[in-house]
C-alpha cells in the first residue's frame, strides 16, 4: 500500500519550490511529490522516512517546520450478503 507524507515548509519563492521538487527526486521510493510555498506532499512505497526526506529538503538549503505520515488504505465494500454455517 502506499504511503502519504506531508511536510509543511515555508519557501520564499518559486525557484525554492522547484529545488525541493529537485532534491525530493533523489530519493528512492517517492512514486509522486507535489510541492508548493506551503509544503510539499508525497506518496512513497513506504521505505522513504521522514529523515530521508528532511534531509533532502536540507540539501537543498531549506528546513522542514513539520512531517505528517498517514498510510493510506483502500477501502473494502464488504457483502452484505447470507452468511455461511462456517461464518456462524
Amino acid at each position: 500500500p502506499l504511503m502519504r507524507t506531508t511536510l509543511r515548509l515555508h519557501l520564499p519563492s518559486i525557484q525554492a519550490v522547484r529545488a525541493i521538487y529537485t532534491a525530493l527526486q533523489s530519493v528512492e521510493g517517492i512514486v509522486q511529490a507535489d510541492v508548493s510555498r506551503a509544503g510539499a506532499t508525497i506518496e512513497h512505497d513506504g521505505r522513504v522516512t521522514a529523515e530521508h526526506l528532511r534531509g533532502a529538503v536540507e540539501s537543498a538549503g531549506f528546513a522542514v517546520l513539520e512531517v505528517v505520515e498517514e498510510r493510506r488504505r483502500l477501502t473494502v465494500r464488504q457483502d452484505r450478503g447470507p452468511r455461511t454455517d462456517e461464518e456462524a
